[in-house]
């Protein structure tokens, strides 16, 4: 089945006048990412030169997709935005709220059980709003999309981090926040910063043990967790059209790990071969006849110096196996120094748990692979010395394993096989023995490796590899094991060697699956009912967040300041809180439960500024909240990094923390707190981080002339009566700064209508046009009064009003004369 095949056919004919209008303007050869971005600028975004890095830009994405923990919050806040439906093709897939612990049918029928209620929201309101639904157990999100959704040339946001994978299948995927996503639903705009480009450049080819995984673990290394912050990330060269379409996704999936915007890669044969392997011929054939405005123009890759920010060149064929971490994805060590390096850090060296699969590498190839080395375990006399686990990717893919003879194969060296979800990847993986927090090791092929992410252990040293890699030192049991060069002693006491990993880009046979897990929501959803109950404790209807009160904050106490790597996992842990994803208020009593004091260095320990006392953070800030007090939270570099999680912002805007201070953002959380008014800045000074203290209280100045590229003053009163001031800077523009002042960027689309809905049509139009000014210009037209007596159309009106407040006076200017023409015909 092909998926909006109209929707494809529509943008693949706009795109070639699309592209040479965009050449033209910019004046020289396009790189791949601009082609998709310039193809895809919102109808009312003036075309430009826009600035990278600079450029506040309005998009028109193709598609929206969304997991099931992250979906609830998107979707409790697209019911509030009073759309009958979704404007572009939306798909929730359920895949984060399925635990791992006896095997796929055992824990499939458990989170069936006790996550009944959410899947049935979920369900139903999809049902309603026309939005498409994989149910639990279909698949991890990132692989249902290659599969099915993703089209060369493409652009889509989605709500979790990993939306990248679909680079893979040449799109611009990028991740977002539910706010981001209830705008495009909503058929809105969506607003991003237009990328700086980093190009890399692949020669050679891959052969051996090394894998499409070591690319990314070696561009890791060099970029480092925040070195591609505001870039896409292009490949080219010969070795990137050598690599399997499924490689590619491995690649841009991960890229999520150094920062990036997203990853991608030119259209090729692999990716041909792939679209028609998974039914979408026609897709293929219409790719076909567009290529060349498909990849980059010629020049482009020819003196990629010249168009590109930064130009990285990795020789595939001299690249070697890599394993990353522990505590950190960039930890780059090559397989012929990991021994030395393990040694030297004390490492925990007797590997407990091997774990393949995931959203990043659990495509056919990838699992045939790992096969290749399950089969030699037997072969070769030898015993798997870990345990060994696999997450298929989708269930097309585990019924064509299983079809195949892998899973047979996996199951004889004792291996576990898990639901296709995502489980250990994101801590929803119930591990014997993590509670008793003992110093291990564990490898997988998973893409983050934060502390205690997998199995809520601290202790947990996890290390990220191919899933070839994974299997090899699963078998061995030892992370010194080099595969490469070192024998292993079988049952019989032979010193025999592993051969390489040898394994099929696609199934020889093709895909198969019975049933794919996909319901396709109602043609009317008109008379679907979707129910929150008032007494749920996992779901809760929002509430609108507060105003800005018009004046500077004072008074404001310190929460927490955080030290060190402070991600969203830090902010808004996964694992057994996952199930309150759809409460905003339950969810909150995770609140930065993971970040490390520091002034005490421990976690979830900070100081109550009104008693004196020491507890955890989330009490801490409530009490705040209860006496009416507001505080901020002072973090280090890359604040944010990891899950797209809009939660870490709602948490702590929710339970009354004014400010975010920080050295530096991760690009998706400094977007989703100002998308909930959160006030997110940055020290102009980063040594002025080191002047924050325990007892202080602060003032934030400068809000009342609060205006783009004006930096704001916290004013710091020390707790021995010395007062200084520093200068924080932000990132705000005019829309962003009107999100501020409403509350949320929801208020600011929402207050308008809502005066529409409670008033009269008179009242409407005067309230309306004294609340926007711009829209003053609409209410004025004969057209516009007319409508207004019919009350109804009268809600459009006032949509249109909001979006004058938060966008351009033209833009209200070019509705109101289309209006006027249509009343005249």
């Amino acid at each position: 089945m092909v998926f909006d095949l109209d929707m494809i056919k529509a943008v693949y004919a706009a795109i070639p006048g699309r592209i040479a209008k965009a050449r033209a303007i910019v004046g020289k050869p396009l790189t791949l990412s601009e082609k998709i971005l310039y193809a895809h600028l919102h109808a009312d975004q003036k075309l430009e030169n826009f600035g990278r890095g600079k450029s506040y830009v309005d998009f028109a994405p193709d598609r929206v997709a969304m997991q099931d923990a992250t979906a609830q919050m998107a979707l409790l806040q697209f019911m509030s935005a009073g759309r009958p439906k979704v404007a572009v093709p939306s798909t929730v897939h359920c895949d984060h709220l399925i635990i791992a612990k006896v095997g796929a049918k055992d824990d499939l029928t458990v989170a069936n059980n006790e996550s009944k209620e959410v899947f049935d929201f979920l369900s139903s309101v999809s049902n309603k709003y026309g939005i498409g639904f994989w149910k639990p157990g279909a698949g991890i999100i990132h692989q249902v999309v290659l599969e099915n959704y993703a089209f060369p040339g493409g652009m889509m946001i989605g709500t979790d981090s990993h939306t990248v994978n679909a680079g893979g299948l040449g799109m611009i995927a990028i991740g977002v926040g539910g706010a981001d996503a209830v705008d495009v639903m909503a058929g809105m705009a969506w607003e991003l910063k237009f990328p700086k480009l980093i190009g890399v450049k692949l020669t050679g080819k891959l052969n051996g043990w090394t894998s499409a995984k070591d690319v990314i673990l070696k561009v890791a290394g060099i970029l480092t967790v925040k070195g591609g912050t505001g870039a896409i990330v292009e490949y080219f060269g010969e070795g990137a059209t050598s690599m399997s379409c499924t490689g590619k996704g491995t690649i841009c999936n991960m890229g999520a790990e150094i920062g990036a915007t997203t990853s991608t890669f030119g259209y090729d044969a692999s990716m041909e071969r792939y679209l028609i392997a998974t039914g979408r011929s026609e897709v293929a054939q219409m790719a076909n006849k567009i290529k060349e405005h498909l990849t980059a123009d010629r020049e482009v890759y020819a003196n990629p110096e010249k168009y590109f920010d930064q130009v990285i060149e990795i020789n595939l064929s001299e690249l070697e196996p890599h394993l990353n971490g522990p505590f950190t994805p960039d930890l780059a060590t090559p397989i012929s120094k990991l021994k030395e390096e393990a040694q030297k850090n004390g490492w925990p060296m007797k590997v407990e748990v091997g774990l393949i699969g995931s959203c990043t590498n659990s495509s056919y190839e990838d699992i045939s692979r790992a096969a290749s080395l399950a089969k030699q375990v037997a072969d070769k006399g030898l015993k798997t010395k870990a345990v060994f686990t696999i997450t298929p990717g989708s269930e097309q893919v585990r019924y064509t394993i299983e079809r195949d003879g892998f899973i047979d194969t996996f199951n004889k060296i004792g291996a576990k096989v898990f639901a296709n979800a995502c489980g250990p990847c994101i801590g929803m993986w119930s591990r014997v023995g993590a509670d008793r927090k003992e110093k291990n090791t564990i490898v997988h092929s998973f893409n983050r490796n934060f502390q205690s992410r997998n199995d809520g252990n601290p202790n947990t040293y996890a290390f990220v590899g191919s899933p070839e890699l994974v299997t090899a030192l699963a078998i061995a049991g030892d992370l010194g094991f080099n595969p490469i060069t070192d024998t292993l002693t079988n049952e019989q006491g032979q010193q025999v060697k592993l051969d390489p990993p040898t394994g099929d880009e696609l199934p020889k046979k093709g895909f198969d699956v019975k049933d794919p897990g996909y319901q396709a929501p109602a043609k009317d959803g008109r008379g679907v009912v979707v129910k929150v109950s008032p007494t749920s404790d996992r779901l809760q209807l929002l509430e609108p967040f507060k105003p800005w009160e018009g004046k500077d904050l004072k008074g404001l106490r310190l929460l927490i300041k955080a030290k060190g790597k402070c991600t969203t996992d830090h902010i808004s842990m996964a694992g057994k809180w996952l199930k309150y994803r759809g409460h905003l208020d339950n969810i909150s009593n995770n609140l930065l439960i993971g970040a490390t004091n520091f002034f005490n260095e421990k976690i979830n320990s900070v100081k109550n500024g009104l008693t004196g006392q020491y507890d955890e953070v989330p009490k801490v800030q409530r009490a705040y909240k209860g006496q009416g007090i507001g505080s901020i939270v002072v973090g280090d570099e890359n604040y944010g990094e990891g899950s797209s999680r809009e939660h870490a912002a709602m948490e702590p805007r929710h339970l009354g923390v004014r400010a975010i201070l920080v050295k530096s953002f991760a690009r998706i959380h400094e977007t989703n707190l100002k998308k909930q008014g959160m006030l997110a800045l940055t020290f102009a000074n980063k040594e002025d981080y080191n002047k924050i203290q325990e007892d202080d209280t602060f003032d934030l100045t400068g809000l009342t002339s609060f205006s783009p590229d004006k930096p704001l003053t916290l004013v710091i009163h020390h707790s021995n009566g010395i007062t200084e001031s520093i200068q924080v800077n932000h990132t705000y523009n005019k829309n962003q700064i009107v999100w501020f002042k409403a509350g949320s960027a929801l208020n600011a689309m929402n207050a308008p209508a809502t005066i529409a809905q409670k008033s009269s049509p008179k009242k409407a139009i005067k309230k309306t046009t004294r609340k926007a000014k711009p829209a003053k210009k609409i209410a004025k037209k004969k057209v516009a009064k007319k409508a207004a007596k019919k009350n109804r159309p009268v809600k459009k009106l006032a949509r249109k009003a909001a979006k004058a407040v938060r966008k351009l006076v033209k833009k209200v200017k070019r509705t109101a004369k289309k209006v006027a023409k249509k009343k005249k015909k």
